[in-house]
């Protein structure tokens, strides 16, 4: 029987001031799950932000590789591309299926086909309905069997399959991402989701979901978390570490410490099997639920970055918004981790709703009277697809009618949600980070714990970027 050829594409470019080069998780678990379940299949996997590529070479490849079914995921901000390339493709693979999956088509599901000519879009964690897709394949009438998904019949018709799209409930079951699919050592030359360039790392994502309701998020995972076993963790670990000789792990999840027993099991198994490692968390501590403990015991594996996301200093501001950060258990967290000398970046987000002067000025004291080595001050931006998007709909429609993602990242972006002038809010912001970068100490800090001091210049032309946002528009003023 001839072999189903899959091709996997991860859509989307590095910019100057957003240079990112990360493993698609996504895609190389998804890759593992249907090459362990269906055996009679080839999978292709290219990241066109590694290979920062034309649309044109990357419709090469898919040419010469001759699939029958193509899978797409991409941002929001890179959804741009999707008119162009999707038309590439028809023309140079007229009989594959395409479809599209990740956080863009999550968010506007069936609104995707309005501007794109595809056969299936699926909204949400894929392993199990893309196993179901690959199976019904050339058949499509079968695909109105699959749960949650749209599709289009060969009369044109956007069908939207009741029902929800089936999750995989125990982690464990899945197989490790499939890394032989890419070349890793190339991801080593650039920055990961940790602020950091140059080094050899594996990333790793532990669990899936997220509990809080904050209302900038999606929910691409659902909001019950899910958790692989602390073993399972540690197989991963210990398996990566010898296959690719190295120590430094990056952890992706949303909330690596909801559960803090976890924590405590996988750094005692880690010792128990004499692992040598190096731990970053750039994004999956929740800062108000963090203990001595944990942080003690994510110390003694090596952890040499956290970070940590404030949002905004403003208690009003968090019900809102629905985080409800608890700012001093928040800060207390900061510095206890500080004293590790645990490298931390903090995110703070300015330009909510109804937001005000003084809530700006809360959040600039907050970060400013923390013990961040780092801190981000983006803009608030409403995603399609989540619950901010769906408030300023109701509550501002007009803040959306300039809204552009496309190709933006999200210290580029100019949108502005509050009743403020875009100049006062902009001001603000570089305010935000003149004082937060002008104490001396913090920058004894930073040089002192940032693990690869010789390489801070790299981030220059960011810093110039965010420190100068907006001053050449005419009367913007300084706070």
């Amino acid at each position: 029987m001839k072999k189903k050829k899959i091709f996997l594409v991860n859509l989307g470019l590095r910019r100057p001031l957003y240079p990112l080069a990360t493993p698609p998780m996504g895609l190389l678990y998804l890759s593992a799950y249907l090459r362990r379940e269906l055996k009679n299949i080839d999978i292709f996997i290219i990241n066109q932000r590694l290979e920062n590529c034309s649309l044109e070479v990357l419709c090469k490849w898919i040419q010469q590789y001759n699939p029958d079914i193509i899978g797409i995921s991409t941002l929001t901000t890179f959804a741009y591309l999707l008119p162009s390339f999707v038309p590439m493709i028809r023309t140079a693979c007229p009989n594959a299926w395409l479809i599209v999956g990740g956080p863009h088509a999550s968010a506007v599901r069936k609104d995707v086909f309005k501007d794109i000519d595809i056969d299936i879009l699926v909204p949400g964690e894929g392993e199990i309905a893309l196993k179901q897709i690959v199976e019904s394949f050339p058949e499509k009438e079968s695909l109105q069997k699959i749960d949650g998904i749209y599709w289009k019949n060969d009369a044109g018709e956007i069908i939207a399959n009741s029902g929800l799209l089936s999750m995989i409930e125990n982690l464990d079951e899945l197989p490790f991402p499939a890394y032989d699919l890419i070349d890793l050592p190339r991801y080593w030359k650039h920055q990961s989701i940790a602020p950091i360039v140059r080094r050899k790392y594996v990333s790793l994502v532990s669990s899936r979901g997220c509990p809080y309701q904050c209302m900038w998020c999606h929910s691409i995972f659902g909001k019950k978390i899910r958790m692989h076993s602390a073993e399972r963790v540690v197989d991963e670990i210990e398996y990566f570490g010898k296959k690719y000789n190295i120590a430094d792990f990056e952890f992706l999840d949303d909330n690596f410490n909801f559960n803090p027993k976890r924590v405590i099991d996988i750094v005692e198994l880690i010792h128990k099997r004499g692992l040598k490692t190096e731990v970053a968390f750039p994004t999956a501590i929740r800062g108000d639920i963090v203990t001595q403990e944990v942080i003690d015991a994510i110390h003694s594996i090596g952890t040499y970055l956290c970070g940590y996301s404030l949002e905004t200093g403003s208690s009003r501001l968090q019900k809102f918004t629905c985080k409800r950060l608890d700012i001093p258990k928040f800060l207390k967290a900061v510095e206890i981790t500080a004293k590790k000398n645990i490298y931390i970046t903090g995110f703070c987000m300015m330009g909510f709703p109804t937001e005000t002067e003084e809530e700006l000025e809360q959040t600039i004291a907050v970060a400013c009277k923390s013990r961040f080595h780092t801190a981000s001050f983006f803009n608030v931006t409403p995603f399609p697809g989540t619950p901010l998007f769906e408030w300023v709909k109701e509550n501002r429609p007009e803040k959306l009618e300039k809204l552009n993602y496309n190709n933006m990242d999200l210290s580029a972006m100019n949108v502005n949600l509050t009743d403020l002038p875009d100049e006062v809010l902009f001001a603000y912001q570089r305010k935000a980070m003149k004082r937060f970068y002008a104490d001396p100490v913090r920058l004894y800090r930073l040089l002192r714990s940032y693990p690869k001091p010789l390489l801070l210049p790299y981030y220059i032309p960011i810093f110039v970027h965010r420190a100068t946002k907006g001053l050449w528009n005419s009367g913007a003023p300084n706070c």
